[in-house]
């Protein structure tokens, strides 16, 4: 079943030649867009399928600084301060709002762990309240639980996957940008070495700049033009439940199952962490760079199926830009959920939250979750393609920070002194066999 998902109408032609081509309607690419056009830059957006239509809708829609890697957390922060800026500035509703975010535990060792990212959250700014058991028991009083302890960030919050790309969408289009739906981008022509074309299934846009920000779909993108990206996908399930469950945190996070409240008075109910290894080429390629992740998570990934296979975002093999490619064949990423942790992520949500049981099972969805080996997200021009942006391999957590990744990647494109220090970030921390440094927290 797909997520749900508001959908936006468009019919624009295809321009002859723009300053910037951003490739994929996800989050990550619509807020590029929104904020390329903002600073005067002719944009056409790019997608496949539907704006929004993957993992961008299929998240469970947090907007968190808590527990990011460090790497990740000074635009995770930029990113909080853009969501309520994109409101005020286009009077779009993404559904954005700081409602906190709750976690409880009664693991030591987890809750040493959170207390430690307290201490390092505190040397960059950020407030989060380390919970005691008498506290993390109020805040969890829904539970009926006594907690050892918890952690509250106050400044965190959630938005609305399924109308959160639309309406930035929605706000580029107003500003004079161009989104082409069920258009895919079959690669780029270059001239003198640099970026001078992208190739679409409707025509050629001629531009000196294209983003890739195509999720899943990246680095099979990027391979037909020499790029090596190291990329895997992890298919994760996920339901949301209908209103009826009373005095429930709006964002929480235990060991057992994690909730949201949805904006329709539902819940959108997950375990972290949990998934399916579907085999693909592309896992065969890229395996001696994910084995050390895979096997820190080893006890909460599993083998998938074949369906990773047929769909074709991670194959190896070589397309032409005169005919159909992968992409136009499979439109939307729309991975069947796995039955069972669809049923066992019910059954501890209920457990762990008697009001569930008022409510019934409305929407159970999968999506890929496109990382890289380290966790952290490939942001940066490639240096073996002038003009070509890659914007990819987010993790999990583009979603909450598709803000200020949009943002970082306007700078590059103008010059634009950064939200953030980009570094971090790019690419080529992946050239060789090294994975780059894991996080501690």
């Amino acid at each position: 079943m797909p997520a749900p998902l508001q959908k936006i109408e468009t019919n624009q032609a295809l321009p002859d030649s723009v300053d910037a081509v951003v490739i994929g309607g996800g989050i990550v690419g619509a807020f590029a867009a929104y904020y390329l056009v903002r600073r005067g830059l002719k944009v056409a957006l790019l997608e496949k399928g539907r704006v929004g239509s993957e993992q961008s809708s299929r998240n469970w829609g947090w907007c968190r600084q808590q527990n990011r890697d460090a790497r990740e957390l000074p635009i995770a922060t930029k990113s909080l301060e853009l969501w309520e800026r994109f409101a005020a500035e286009t009077g779009e509703d993404t559904g954005f709002r700081r409602c906190g975010l709750l976690y409880l535990s009664n693991n030591e060792a987890e809750l040493e762990g959170w207390a430690r990212w307290r201490d390092f959250a505190r040397t960059a700014g950020v407030t989060t309240h380390m919970l005691d058991s008498a506290q993390a028991s109020e805040r969890g009083r829904a539970s009926g639980r006594i907690w050892k302890g918890g952690v509250f960030s106050p400044s965190d919050g959630t938005a609305d996957p399924s109308q959160a790309a639309p309406a930035v969408a929605r706000a580029f289009i107003a500003l004079g940008g161009s989104v082409h739906q069920n258009c895919a981008a079959r690669g780029i022509e270059t001239t003198a070495g640099r970026l001078s074309a992208v190739v679409t299934e409707k025509g050629t846009i001629r531009t000196p700049v294209a983003i890739m920000a195509g999720g899943a779909w990246a680095s099979s993108f990027c391979r037909q033009i020499g790029i090596r990206f190291p990329q895997a996908s992890i298919r994760s399930s996920i339901l949301s439940v209908s209103a009826g469950a009373a005095d429930l945190p709006d964002a929480l996070h235990t060991a057992e199952v994690s909730i949201t409240r949805r904006g329709d008075g539902g819940h959108t109910l997950a375990i972290s962490g949990r998934g399916r290894v579907d085999p693909t080429p592309q896992q065969f390629r890229f395996a001696n760079q994910f084995l050390p992740m895979f096997l820190r998570r080893w006890r909460s990934l599993a083998p998938g199926s074949a369906q990773g296979w047929r769909s074709g975002h991670e194959t190896l093999a070589r397309w032409r830009l005169d005919a159909p490619t992968p992409m136009e064949r499979m439109r939307i990423l729309d991975p069947a959920p796995d039955r069972s942790t669809i049923a066992l992520t019910h059954q501890r949500a209920c457990a762990l939250l008697p009001s569930l049981t008022k409510t019934s099972i409305t929407a159970a969805w999968a999506g890929y979750i496109d990382s890289t080996p380290d966790g952290v997200p490939g942001i940066g021009e490639m240096d073996s393609v002038p003009g070509f942006i890659l914007a990819a391999g987010f993790s999990g957590h583009g979603f909450g920070i598709g803000p200020g990744a949009g943002h970082v990647i306007a700078d590059l494109v103008t010059g634009a002194a950064p939200l953030v220090d980009p570094r971090p970030y790019h690419p080529e921390r992946f050239k060789g066999t090294a994975w780059g440094k894991v996080a501690d927290f």
